[in-house]
């Protein structure tokens, strides 16, 4: 049905509901185009429903009770696909949530240099972590069901959008049967219709009216869910079913993300309708663009329009038909794995028949009370000879269970755990006692193979999902945002999220690889200069998982960094400074020493040649004592010039040294030596 609408852009942009701007024709055609394109794209993809059935049936052990051979037959299910979905959760799970962090930029050369720029792109990796694992606390859950699911239907969605009532970012799980698109799509970003069956209760959709985001309608009520043949197959499963006439069976809306004209140039425009799947209401239109996601050409008309993305796509193994649904162990392991379920099955009735079989009983035989059953030690009266039964007794000819049939059953589970990765190695069985080391890890590396490329796919979409989120906070965290643990600001959400990615390796998926790669890295460090030592012994303690790491390795640049150990060449080297710094100062001392000494013999020798010159003078009495006292004056000058030259040596000495104005302790008490001209008295000679 054609619409005829035509709304300016600018008020398209500003309305919470654009469904409040149109008359109820236009809503009546969006309501009916919404509903009937929902409908062909599901039958597009009814094959590749039905193959999605069966898959959950052996996935989920349905039990089915059968009529053939004979009623109450084996009806085994070999675990075939549930080992192997649980192999790939088992390893995929820890790899893509290793730790506290999940999220971390590419630091490029020109960050590093910037400290302003590395700092926000660390508050960036805090801040996403935090918000996916601590603010949304059904992340990890989610995530959780995701790596359960897609292994065996093929593919899995989760949903990114802004939660406006707690104020930060939702990414829920989606199942497949719950997201229908064209098969045919080829991706998501080109995809011009999906659609996400809504499953709300009428408080949910009282609350959605009374906020003003949906129209106004009488709630009557809800017709009980149709049944299609994926969910009937869970709920054989699980066994349960869905009562008919339950108040609290919830009411289904369709919200489908589609293109429509509203503003009449001819050029569509994204938006997400909601519609009532049965009535085929429409509730709610918004727009699903910004003003700055608009392009115009030279004559102001529109030429492209960029939408936002809320889906992202976990991918499995691409289908080969090149449909949108991808496959999964469900759907490539089916036929094999009915194959050995028939097989076991067969051998199982094969071994009741011969444990259990009868026979033919010949008229002559005289039984009491008809057929008989034998209970252990029991033995039964009849009217026969013994020899008489083994005449008329001849056994049902039964074979025991086919030795081929049980060969080939091992070759059809040996093929369907090379497919799946789960061979004796990769499950934790030893491989032989005599299997060398480097063999058995060889033979772990190749059997991952199949995993490591469905590993890198999952990487990817979380890679995707991530960049959602980013973009959620670039268009709603606050300026400025403090939370249990750091802080965030808006700006540092304004670069382009192309260098955002998950923490997880997609090289490296198993703990082993881990340490072997981080261990190799720690020793190219330790032999090679040039490597940060700090990220290198991190990354070896993150692959060992000690908790609590910044306690035994705090981050250098951190509040409680270590201060770095000195070389240890440079410490021999000052040690030995010392050591010949202490022998001169002991030779110094030694020389100070001696030096003192003189110095006080010195001082000895004047103060006894001034008591003779005294005692000279006074005696004198003639030539021969004037002579003397001369003589005496002439020894008391050479002893003060020497005892001066010693004086001056110990000053040179003390200068030397550093050691000025009496700073510093001499040995000897050198630096209290006076001069003995201060003490000397006044010596005359004979007039």
């Amino acid at each position: 049905m054609e619409l005829d609408v035509k709304i300016k852009t600018d008020k398209l942009l500003a309305s919470q509901n654009i469904a409040e701007l149109l008359d109820e024709e236009a809503l009546n055609t969006i309501g009916y185009n919404v509903a009937y394109e929902f409908q062909l794209d599901k039958e597009s993809r009814s094959q590749w429903e039905k193959r999605v059935e069966e898959a959950m049936k052996l996935a989920l052990q349905v039990a089915e009770a059968k009529s053939f051979p004979w009623s109450g037959a084996s009806n085994i299910k070999f675990p075939l696909i549930t080992t192997a979905a649980l192999q790939f959760h088992s390893r995929a799970y820890p790899a893509l949530i290793p730790s506290s962090q999940i999220v971390r930029m590419d630091i490029n050369t020109d960050v590093q240099t910037d400290p302003a720029k590395l700092f926000s792109c660390q508050r960036v990796e805090k801040h996403m972590s935090h918000q996916l694992l601590e603010e949304d606390e059904n992340w990890e859950s989610e995530m959780d069901k995701v790596l359960i699911t897609v292994p065996i239907v093929g593919c899995a969605f989760k949903k990114t959008y802004w939660n406006f009532n707690e104020d930060h970012p939702v990414s829920e799980n989606i199942l497949a049967k719950d997201f229908v698109v064209s098969y045919w799509t080829k991706n998501l970003k080109d995809c011009t219709r999906q659609t996400h069956v809504l499953y709300l209760s009428s408080n949910d959709v009282l609350a959605r009216q009374r906020k003003g985001m949906w129209l106004d309608f009488d709630l009557s009520q809800p017709q009980p869910i149709v049944q299609d043949s994926l969910t009937d197959t869970q709920n054989r499963a699980q066994g349960t079913e869905q009562p008919t006439n339950d108040p609290a069976t919830p009411y289904e809306f369709l919200e489908q993300h589609r293109w429509e004209d509203l503003d009449g140039d001819g050029f569509k425009e994204p938006y997400i309708i909601t519609v009532n799947k049965e009535t085929r209401k429409v509730v709610r239109i918004v727009a699903n663009y910004f003003e700055e996601s608009i392009t115009y050409n030279d004559e102001k008309e529109i030429v492209a329009i960029k939408p936002e993305s809320y889906f992202t796509k976990y991918s499995f193994i691409p289908s080969p038909d090149g449909g949108f649904y991808d496959i999964g162990f469900g759907i490539l392991l089916g036929p094999l794995n009915e194959s050995i379920n028939t097989i076991i099955n067969q051998l199982v009735d094969a071994g009741t028949m011969a444990n259990t079989a009868g026979g033919f009983l010949s008229r002559g035989i005289k039984v009491r009370g008809g057929n008989y059953n034998f209970a252990p030690l029991e033995w039964k009266h009849v009217d026969s000879t013994g020899e008489d039964l083994a005449k008329g007794i001849v056994p049902l000819p039964v074979r025991e269970p086919s030795q081929v049939l049980f060969t080939l059953l091992q070759t059809l589970v040996t093929y369907g755990e090379r497919i799946v990765g789960a061979t004796d190695i990769m499950v934790g069985e030893n491989v032989g006692q005599n299997t060398p080391a480097q063999t058995a890890q060889t033979m772990a590396e190749q059997g991952m193979k199949v995993f490591a490329g469905i590993f890198k796919r999952i990487h990817k979409a979380l890679k995707e999902e991530f960049r959602k989120v980013y973009r959620l906070n670039q268009l709603y965290l606050p300026d400025e945002y403090e939370y249990s643990g750091g802080f965030a600001l808006a700006a540092d959400y304004k670069t382009s999220p192309q260098t955002l990615r998950p923490v997880a390796d997609p090289h490296v998926v198993t703990d082993t690889q881990k340490i072997m790669q981080a261990e190799a890295l720690r020793q190219a460090a330790m032999s090679s200069p040039g490597f940060n030592m700090y990220k290198v012994m991190r990354r070896y303690l993150e692959a060992m998982k000690v908790p609590n790491i910044e306690e035994v390795l705090p981050n250098p640049q951190g509040p409680n960094a270590v201060q770095p150990q000195p070389n240890p060449k440079v410490m021999i080297e000052q040690m030995r400074a010392q050591g010949k710094q202490t022998t001169e100062q002991m030779k110094y001392k030694i020389a100070m020493s001696k030096l003192a000494l003189e110095a006080e013999v010195s001082r000895a020798k004047i103060l006894k040649l001034e008591a003779e010159a005294i005692k000279a003078i006074e005696e004198a009495g003639g030539i021969k004592e004037g002579h003397r006292i001369a003589l005496l004056e002439a020894q008391i000058g050479a002893a003060k010039a020497h005892q001066e030259g010693i004086l001056r040596s110990i000053e040179l000495m003390q200068e030397s040294m550093g050691e000025k104005d009496g700073n510093s302790t001499n040995a000897g008490g050198v630096s209290g030596l006076a001069s003995p001209s201060s003490n000397e008295m006044p010596v005359q000679g004979p007039k």
